[in-house]
């Protein structure tokens, strides 16, 4: 299966382009806030930058080899799907495989997943929408929250490493937000947190980034994460089942799921709100 390189290819692809067209973005503008200082054109040391791609290169080799040891498959140039025609023609080609050879089909799965989502790559709602098409809704269910709160995990430990000079440098003010905030709610941090999880409140990647930032305990960050997607991830998985009436990925999350996601969040605050109320009185 070629589906690993591709997931490799693109990865390197896109911060080889993003570096080109921040080069070429600077050289452009000759205003004085064009000019940036050198450390906030490429906000990583060297040694940080090493050991970020110490940390790629490493799980590229896993990657890769995971998918050296999957029973070889009939199509060749299988890549990672980008719209739903993708999706469609991937569900399609791998609806036999995944019968075939169940263990190692969920393996690779499981691991380009991580992959994503460790390292911030677009198109894990393709995967989900995909667990959905081949696995029904609870298997799917189970292995989206699996694999995102895993891959979620890896990219709060990767950010312990780089994550405070990227998130101050692409989101200052609202990673000032996001740390006033935890700082009000020490005394319910998973509530919040749950909130946070269930609402597209604020992204998940940039959660992701920001929490080890602000000090939140890991043991709550993946508590409130397994828990939190669950609602969104049951949404994506059963609307695999009917990808062929599927036109948008927006129309996932129209005004009415929206809504849903907000009172569902809204009941992990309550405890919160309560206790506002009695120390008020």
């Amino acid at each position: 299966m070629a589906a690993g390189r591709s997931v490799i290819g693109e990865a390197a692809s896109s911060m080889r382009a993003a570096m080109r067209d921040e080069e070429m973005a600077n050289e452009d503008d000759d205003s004085p806030s064009g000019k940036r200082p050198k450390f906030e054109r490429f906000p990583l040391t060297r040694w940080e930058f090493a050991a970020a791609l110490g940390v790629f290169l490493l799980f590229s080799a896993g990657l890769f080899c995971i998918y050296l040891t999957m029973p070889a498959s009939q199509y060749g140039k299988l890549k990672l799907p980008r719209n739903l025609s993708d999706l469609r023609l991937l569900k399609d080609r791998f609806a036999t495989y995944a019968k075939d050879h169940p263990a190692q089909f969920v393996l690779g799965y499981c691991s380009t997943y991580i992959f994503m989502q460790t390292f911030m790559i677009p198109g894990t709602i393709f995967l989900s929408l995909l667990a959905g098409a081949l696995f029904g809704v609870v298997r799917g269910l189970f292995l989206v929250v699996f694999n995102a709160t895993a891959g979620a995990s890896s990219c709060f430990f990767l950010s312990k490493i780089i994550g405070k000079p990227i998130v101050t440098w692409l989101w200052p003010e609202k990673l000032r937000f996001f740390q006033a905030e935890v700082a009000k709610r020490r005394d319910k941090l998973l509530n919040y947190m749950l909130f946070l999880r269930i609402t597209p409140s604020l992204p998940n990647l940039f959660i992701n980034l920001a929490s080890p930032i602000v000090d939140i305990p890991f043991h709550v960050f993946i508590l409130a994460t397994l828990l939190g997607l669950i609602p969104a991830s049951y949404i994506t998985v059963r609307a695999g089942l009917a990808l062929g009436d599927l036109k948008s990925v927006k129309d996932l999350y129209d005004f009415k799921t929206l809504t849903v996601l907000f009172l569902i969040g809204s009941v992990s605050i309550v405890p919160t709100l309560l206790k506002r109320k009695r120390i008020y009185e």
